[in-house]
């Protein structure tokens, strides 16, 4: 009886076991079941909110910025040409001065004696010159009645010739004379401004010191340097006439960075490449009427660069890897794909790029939720919400 009632238990407990076995894998079934279809029914709700851009080209005006350097339209160094003290300044540091107008007066006692010496030179050399000539005259008169022989006479008319040339002499004297006591007026070169006045009354100052500088700011010169390759685009934009009037438009950005009110003219540039740089320096003329630009000043020149069938790509529509860029793209079955492809510059929040297909389609946004392969459905995004930011016609 015993045996009988072990083996029943033993049976049973089997039975048990067996069942909630059973009942384990059902439940785990039925979970997986409803958790797969879960997260399929979510999948395929993110997946459709997923918007795309269809690539279209476009021609495009890119702003390009230069660093540029800023001159005067005229800057001079004044030096001195003699060595003297200075006895007057007739101008103030800042001050605008006319052409001419005189801006300071050196010590001329000395150079004024050297007039005066080669004035009383010149006269005495003017008498002996008078002097010979009456002498050849009244030899003249002797050599015609043959009182004496005409060597006498030749010999009186080369001491003419000597004291005519002590002449010539002593006005080139006085020439330089007076040269160098006009070297003691120091004037304005052309209408400008003042710039800083080192020296003061009284300092003594050596032959070809720095007094002060005359800048003209009614206008000035921005440089800028540009590459061979950009030199070769605009150059070639330029004989197909594609650059329309880019050159007599150009901006300067000031270093506060607001837009100087007056367009530039490009004007020229440099006959050579810069070597070790190969880059080319070229000039743009601003009109300063406000005399708002100084000489040395720094700034910006923004150039805009017209570019035909390129298509703008979002950032945000892309990303990168080891400094490569990348996007999704679908292909005709709408499975993402990843493409790389090469930015051409920026332009605001996009990329512009080469390369691209027309009717090439890429997620617009939500990268993240995709990845290579995956079958999505598209929502096309309109070409004018994709480019809202960007004031191009579409």
């Amino acid at each position: 009886m015993k045996s009988n009632d072990s083996s029943s238990s033993f049976w049973k407990s089997m039975r048990q076991l067996r069942m909630s076995v059973l009942s384990i894998l059902l439940f785990s079934t039925v979970f997986l079941s409803c958790q797969n279809g879960k997260t399929k029914d979510q999948n395929t709700l993110d997946l459709q909110s997923i918007p795309i851009l269809e690539m279209k080209p476009m021609s495009i005006e890119v702003p390009v910025t230069f660093v540029a350097d800023i001159q005067a339209v005229q800057f001079v160094e004044v030096r001195a040409k003699v060595e003297g003290y200075v006895d007057q300044i007739y101008v103030d540091e800042g001050q605008f001065v006319r052409k001419g107008q005189n801006l300071f007066q050196l010590s001329s006692m000395e150079f004024l004696e050297m007039v005066n010496s080669a004035n009383a030179k010149l006269a005495q050399a003017k008498a002996e010159a008078q002097a010979a000539q009456v002498e050849v005259d009244r030899l003249k008169i002797l050599v015609e009645k043959d009182i004496i022989s005409p060597s006498e006479l030749q010999l009186a008319r080369s001491k003419k010739a000597v004291a005519e040339s002590g002449i010539l002499e002593a006005e080139s004297m006085l020439k330089n004379a007076k040269t160098g006591l006009s070297y003691t007026t120091i004037k304005a070169p052309f209408d400008g401004i003042v710039d800083r006045i080192p020296y003061k009354k009284g300092s003594l100052i050596p032959q070809g010191e720095l007094l002060t500088n005359i800048t003209d700011i009614s206008e000035v010169f921005a440089y800028f340097k540009i590459t061979e390759n950009e030199y070769l685009r605009y150059m070639r934009a330029k004989m197909e006439g594609e650059q329309g009037d880019i050159g007599e438009n150009v901006k300067l950005i000031l270093a506060d960075g607001e837009t100087y009110q007056y367009p530039g003219k490009l004007e020229t540039m440099e006959a050579d490449f810069e070597r070790g740089t190969g880059s080319i320096a070229l000039r743009v003329r601003f009109t300063n009427p406000d005399q708002l630009i100084k000489h040395g000043s720094t700034g910006r020149i923004q150039m805009n660069n017209q570019l035909n069938n390129v298509f703008l790509v979002p950032q945000k529509s892309t990303f990168e890897i080891q400094d490569y860029s990348y996007v999704y793209i679908l292909d005709k079955n709408n499975t993402v794909k990843v493409r790389s492809f090469k930015p051409v510059r920026r332009f605001g929040l996009f990329y512009v790029a080469e390369g691209f297909e027309i009717g090439d389609r890429i997620i617009y946004e939500g990268i993240q939720q995709v990845k290579d392969g995956m079958v999505i459905l598209p929502n096309l995004i309109s070409q004018k919400e994709a480019y809202d930011t960007l004031s191009i016609s579409l």
